[in-house]
């Protein structure tokens, strides 16, 4: 299975990868552990794209690509954004940064996915999941 969106830089489109993700799940037959994390993960995900590397400009799109066999699902997130330094994460467990309102996506996608990637500078990651 394959499936290609692209979507504008506005939290709206949100519900349209979550449809595309409950399409998903009824099309593979998704454990309802799974689908929690890859629903989780990957508008958390898209969330970023929006905000962080698109600037939350709606001119700018966010492409996603979801791919799928037996064994994995391959979720692709990739916005028009410069990237980031995604080598230098604050720990938001640490106790210097439990109050702070941000700095928590890349840190729950990492822990929901089994495995987590990035390109481009950070602009483009990859969620994998096992199925």
């Amino acid at each position: 299975m394959q499936k290609t969106v692209q979507i504008y830089s506005k939290p709206d489109n949100l519900r349209i990868i979550e449809n595309i993700i409950d399409d998903i799940s009824s099309e593979t037959k998704l454990a309802t552990d799974i689908y929690g994390k890859v629903l989780i993960a990957t508008v958390e995900a898209v969330n970023n794209a929006i905000i962080h590397g698109n600037k939350s400009d709606d001119k700018k799109r966010v492409f996603i690509k979801f791919m799928s066999n037996d064994k994995v699902l391959k979720i692709r997130i990739e916005d028009e954004g410069e990237g980031f330094d995604y080598t230098n994460i604050p720990d938001p467990t640490s106790p210097e940064n439990l109050e702070n309102i941000h700095g928590r996506g890349v840190f729950l996608m990492s822990k929901l996915s089994d495995d987590i990637n990035f390109e481009n500078e950070g602009s483009l990651v990859e969620l994998v999941f096992k199925l």
